[in-house]
């Protein structure tokens, strides 16, 4: 632990409650334990001279924007730090080193364009929990508040260089699944198939996520159709998990760096470009209730199944299941944010406990086969 920070927690401003899109961090006291921290990874004098925390943070780790100055140079960096113990985190386990061990892989063995990588911190000393910092790289990202179906840089844009976009998107998607897979990923238990396995990650977590309160029915009858529905998997590969064009920093429309990996997983191509295409629709459905025309023409489903088949040489299966899959995942995770809004006393618990799901209307039609033909 750095000399100068007796205690981690002192870091964070105990009398405020740490809320979905807020850091309880003090940048300052941030600065000198960075400072102390980088003094034990560079030769020579080294010291952080702005720390920076965006005022929307993530729903899961932290980001904080980092300026140093060591070895004669001025270095731009990100540093990604896992939630405080105390702060009702998102998911039960965070492991960044993980992370950074998966993006050190597929940077050393593919072109995915991702951000330089310099220092994982696995010990919570320095700033309260793990961390690892990377370069920032200047671009673009597709605002999740406001979607980018409500008005961005994206609606501005030609159709041109939207169908850009989204082409190279896919390219990245494929490159991404062509990359051997790493170690250190959740590996199926016995005869479970990789999609098997994959599903019972996601069981287990809704079951975490319930404990001590009512569940969702929706999400039950959900889990039990994906069980009674499984379809036959493509071969298994290294999997982005959180793929979406809102974890992608873009530079004339094309991706400059590809975000967010603490979901990588091991598993049928599908599972991510079923995300990449329930992602956007779960935006543009959002656009569309609040009466704008959103982004209809962007990443749809027969597009992206086709252009993935052009780049790749594999021809997407089972979309309908995926997709539906997608939104079961979604759900979980919405029903779970919700569950931390209320415990920080941001919502009230409803009657019905699947109003806790924004897209529960969605994920009813996809339940029952009707979405997709309502989709213009």
């Amino acid at each position: 632990m750095p000399n100068d920070v007796e205690n981690p927690s002192d870091i964070v401003n105990a009398d405020e409650l740490a809320r979905p899109s807020s850091s309880r961090r003090d940048p300052e006291l941030l600065r000198e334990a960075i400072t102390a921290w980088l003094a034990t990874k560079v030769d020579g004098d080294a010291w952080v001279t702005d720390v920076q925390i965006p005022s929307a943070n993530g729903m899961s780790s932290e980001t904080i924007l980092i300026d140093a100055d060591w070895a004669g140079r001025s270095h731009h960096l990100v540093a990604r730090i896992a939630p405080q113990p105390d702060s009702d985190p998102v998911f039960p386990h965070y492991d960044l080193d993980r992370q950074f061990r998966v993006i050190a892989h597929v940077a050393a063995a593919t072109d995915v364009p991702v951000p330089a990588l310099y220092w994982s911190e696995p010990e919570p000393g320095f700033l309260g929990a793990p961390f690892f910092v990377m370069g920032r790289v200047e671009g673009e990202i597709p605002p999740d508040v406001m979607p980018y179906t409500f008005g961005s840089w994206v609606g501005d844009a030609s159709d041109e260089q939207r169908a850009l976009l989204q082409t190279e998107t896919i390219r990245v998607l494929a490159q991404i699944h062509q990359c051997p897979v790493p170690g250190g990923l959740d590996m199926p238990h016995g005869d479970e198939t990789p999609l098997q396995a994959h599903i019972r990650r996601l069981r287990e977590f809704y079951e975490w996520t319930i404990k001590g309160r009512n569940g969702s029915p929706l999400i039950d009858h959900g889990l039990t159709w994906v069980a009674d529905n499984l379809p036959e998997e493509s071969d298994a590969v290294l999997t982005w998990g959180d793929a979406r064009i809102g974890n992608v920093i873009y530079t004339d429309f094309q991706p400059s760096a590809v975000l967010d990996w603490e979901m990588a997983a091991y598993g049928p191509r599908e599972l991510d470009i079923a995300w990449l295409i329930f992602l956007h629709r779960f935006f543009q459905d959002l656009a569309e209730s609040a009466g704008m025309p959103g982004l209809p023409g962007l990443l749809r489903r027969e597009d992206v199944a086709e252009e993935y088949a052009k780049i790749s040489g594999h021809h997407p299966q089972d979309l309908d299941f995926y997709t539906t899959y997608a939104a079961l995942i979604h759900a979980v995770v919405m029903f779970r944010i919700q569950c931390r809004a209320i415990d920080f006393g941001q919502a009230h618990a409803p009657f019905d406990p699947d109003d806790m799901i924004l897209h529960r209307a969605t994920l009813e039609a996809m339940l029952a086969g009707t979405y997709w033909e309502n989709v213009k």
